[in-house]
């Protein structure tokens, strides 16, 4: 494999920026990188990074030697400082080395393929990166930290000893010797029927979309839903006038309360327009009420005309009802409102981040050890129907060959979760949703 490197944190000024470098001699590059050897491996150093003659940052570095590392290759890590002209000059650096830039999960892919994680645990560092709550996280991490892995590979060895016991009857049928009823075979398919199902109502899956909900701000133009938007995100965001239909597109954030995350789109305002971007931009914002899983809507008056229109377009959405500007002595006099707030003052802003959390939370995963994954739990439940036909074949006592067949296809759905035997095209989807520099 070739040498990649990778920037391994946001793109963007921060204090520290890190990058990942991975490859058979990329420990090489560090003697061109530096002016003086680092000792150990796993050890923190503080170096001189120059390029081109001129000195870039001073740096710290750990390298790691294969096998011991996270993909199992030699890699390195280099911490600078995070300016940009630092980032592009060590971006230049490794080019001129011969490094290649690396794909998006190309590390973890290189530690799958080095044996240094099965494939669901590769799954499980995406998940742990991108769940936006405490519990799903924790899930995530039981995961990653082995204990899913080692009970699916407990299954598979109970199966593999069937195997054997069955592939054993069917060599050897014209002995005497019993091999289904004296060894308990069938209590033993039975028992790990049990078992596995059990396994799977451990495992919390609520598909690919649990990672983030949507929330999605409508209402008529002017109503403030732009300056509740940028006071709910903390920072101007989104543009704000006092002419109407200044917001003509979608324009998303992503806003973190307590122990939660969901992400919060600005619309255009809805109304009768004859400007042709705006009406594009209203019909945009009316197809994106059905992907919402909340929709916010946010007026300035009580008339009933105004909401009705609005609550008509969200139809059976979870819907919330925000009165703004009560600064302006604006008041419920209707009683139309879950809510009033001021996105001038901040007056309820809490409580309507409260209120959308609650209302696009997930189920909670109670009594769950273990986040799965949609096609893990399709191919768990595959492999428990073929373990289930196996055992109605091996009680009737015929079709034993069948019976056989059965196991072994219950075996290949649990390799395949683990990366046992996968297709590279499986590969690629997965690998593909992970952040550069993972």
């Amino acid at each position: 494999m070739s040498v990649v490197y990778a920037l391994a944190t946001p793109a963007s000024k921060s204090a520290l920026c890190v990058f990942r470098v991975s490859g058979p001699g990329c420990l090489d590059g560090l003697q061109k990188i530096f002016s003086s050897p680092l000792g150990e491996p796993r050890r923190f150093y503080r170096r001189s990074v120059f390029y081109s003659g001129s000195l870039v940052d001073d740096v710290g570095v750990v390298f790691f030697k294969a096998p011991s590392s996270y993909t199992g290759e030699d890699s390195f890590e280099i911490y600078a400082h995070g300016g940009f002209a630092v980032m592009r000059s060590v971006v230049d650096l490794f080019k001129s080395l011969g490094f290649d830039e690396a794909g998006p999960g190309e590390f973890t892919k290189r530690a799958f393929i080095n044996g240094k994680l099965s494939l669901n645990e590769a799954e499980s560092v995406v998940d742990t990166i991108n769940n936006s709550s405490s519990e799903l996280v924790s899930l995530s991490a039981s995961s990653l930290g082995g204990g899913f892995s080692k009970e699916v590979f407990g299954f598979s060895s109970r199966l593999d000893g069937f195997r054997k016991l069955i592939e054993g009857s069917i060599d050897f049928s014209d002995e005497d010797y019993d091999f289904i009823n004296e060894e308990g075979l069938l209590d033993g398919v039975a028992r790990l029927c049990a078992d596995f199902g059990g396994f799977i109502n451990k495992c919390y899956s609520s598909g690919e979309g649990f990672l983030k909900k949507t929330v999605l701000f409508v209402g008529p133009p002017n109503s403030g839903k732009s300056s509740l938007f940028n006071r709910m995100l903390g920072f101007d965001r989104a543009l704000v006038s006092d002419v109407a239909g200044t917001t003509r597109d979608l324009i998303e954030s992503e806003v973190f309360y307590n122990n939660s995350s969901f992400s919060v789109l600005d619309s255009a305002g809805i109304r009768e327009s004859s400007d042709q971007v705006e009406k594009e931009g209203i019909a945009l914002t009316v197809s994106q009420i059905e992907g919402a899983d909340v929709v916010v809507g946010v007026f300035d008056s009580a008339d009933p005309s105004v909401f009705s229109s609005i609550k008509n377009l969200v139809s059976e959405k979870s819907f919330l009802s925000v009165l703004n500007k009560v600064d302006l002595g604006i008041k419920d006099d209707g009683g139309f409102f879950d809510l009033c707030v001021s996105a001038k003052t901040g007056d309820g802003i809490v409580d309507l981040k409260r209120k959308i959390t609650s209302l696009s939370s997930l189920p909670k995963p109670v009594e769950h050890e273990y986040l799965a994954r949609s096609r893990h739990i399709d191919l768990f439940n595959e492999g428990l129907s073929f373990l289930e036909e196996a055992l109605l074949k091996l009680r009737s006592g015929k079709d034993v060959e069948l019976a056989a067949e059965d196991l072994r296809l219950a075996r290949a759905s649990l390799d395949e979760v683990v990366g046992i035997k996968t297709s590279d095209s499986l590969l690629g989807d997965i690998f593909k949703d992970f952040c550069i520099g993972k």
